[in-house]
């Protein structure tokens, strides 16, 4: 069986690069009476980021780098040199990944901009050369700071697709086919249940050059929130959808009915999917008269904006597109974006307050330590001494 090309879940042990030692060196030259500490800092370990590329559509590149480590900073040298800077790592992710703490399950921040970059894991800071611990009354001090140490998070890579209308249908009610037909996308096609396997996504042309994004998610069966079937895995596809266009195929024996139940599934799975507009599809009308369809329409409930379509002979395709288009840019959609985007933004504000705390302790910021602080210092286990004769 062929390797599937759609990864939407994967976990990544990464680790950030373990700060330099300061150097303890002392200059001593023939023709420098006072040559004194000269021992210059460490550098940095590499920083972890996460990066928006919306070049990649899975997550299928992660599949098999399981681990991400950022380099070591370099140790300091004579002559105060500081140590290089551990390189850093940068995650490239599609856009709408979520990415949570492998261990407890906690959310740490959602990437859905192409080019956001997201700091995971901050480096160590490398330690101080003795050049830093020089006093009045300790004008020769034979010790330095060891560097930071590495920092180690596995996570969780969660993709979740960003489209303007995610498709929701039991198999074979015609999402594959519709979105064939309105879009460049070709997902497989067959009359047998679960023929598609993965998500697929498809740009819709409009008028005026104008489009949208649709999205078809594999079929849901009743029980899908429960587990059952194919649903499970793929409806948090769905979260990040501006509407839900629901199929029921038009040859069902209650259209009402099925209907309800697949409602009832995305309401079970997460109820703020509820929150977001609903158009109902009637797929394969090509097989219902008029009068038909007029007694069908009469049975829907009277909220639900309904389409009667067929992908075959393009009934009922224009109207269709144009019912879309008008939902997606009404207010109530737009608001509904906004607060979507807004509690993403917040989601992301703490761990930007502590990227940007982290960052601003930047090493250059201490030079100097009081003498009161030495009896701390020389704590420490992996002070270095450097003699420099000649």
């Amino acid at each position: 069986m062929a390797e599937s090309n759609f990864v939407d879940y994967v976990k990544i042990c990464c680790r950030s690069g373990k700060g330099g030692r300061g150097s303890a060196h002392m200059h001593r030259a023939k023709y420098v009476p006072n040559g004194g500490p000269d021992g210059g800092d460490g550098g940095r370990g590499g920083h972890v980021y996460l990066r928006g590329n919306h070049n990649y559509w899975t997550l299928l590149h992660l599949r098999y780098e399981r681990h991400v480590f950022a380099g070591h900073g370099g140790n300091g040298g004579k002559s105060r040199s500081t140590g290089a800077n551990g390189n850093d790592r940068y995650i490239d992710v599609p856009c709408g990944t979520v990415v949570y703490n492998a261990e407890n399950g906690q959310y740490i921040c959602d990437v859905t901009e192409d080019g956001q970059v997201v700091m995971l894991l901050q480096g160590g800071r490398g330690g101080l050369g003795n050049w830093n611990f020089r006093t009045a009354t300790n004008q020769a001090p034979r010790y330095a700071q060891p560097g930071e140490p590495m920092r180690e998070l596995t996570v969780i890579l969660e993709l979740k697709l960003l489209a303007d209308v995610g498709l929701v249908g039991f198999p074979n009610a015609g999402k594959s086919t519709l979105l064939n037909s309105v879009s460049s996308a070709r997902p497989k096609i067959a009359d047998y249940p679960f023929t598609t396997m993965e998500p697929s996504l498809g740009i819709v042309s409009y008028r005026d050059g104008q489009s949208f994004v649709m999205a078809d998610i594999p079929g849901i069966i009743e029980g899908a929130s429960e587990g059952k079937g194919l649903g499970l895995r793929f409806l948090r596809h769905i979260e990040r959808n501006s509407l839900l266009l629901f199929l029921v195929p038009g040859d069902t024996d209650n259209i009402r009915k099925e209907y309800e139940i697949l409602l009832n599934e995305v309401g079970t799975f997460n109820p703020e999917l509820l929150d977001k507009q609903r158009i109902l599809a009637i797929t394969k009308s090509d097989l219902l008269d008029e009068e038909l369809i007029q007694m069908l329409s009469e049975d829907l409930p009277e909220d639900l904006p309904h389409v009667f379509i067929s992908a075959v002979t393009n009934q009922g395709i224009t109207e269709l597109k144009d019912t879309l288009w008008h939902a997606l840019n009404s207010e109530s959609n737009k608001l509904q974006a906004i607060t979507q985007q807004e509690t993403i933004v917040h989601r992301n504000k703490n761990l930007a307050l502590l990227q940007q705390e982290l960052e601003d302790m930047d090493e250059d910021d201490v030079s100097f330590v009081d003498e009161e602080d030495i009896e701390d210092i020389e704590d420490l286990e992996d002070f270095e001494y450097e003699d420099d004769e000649g």
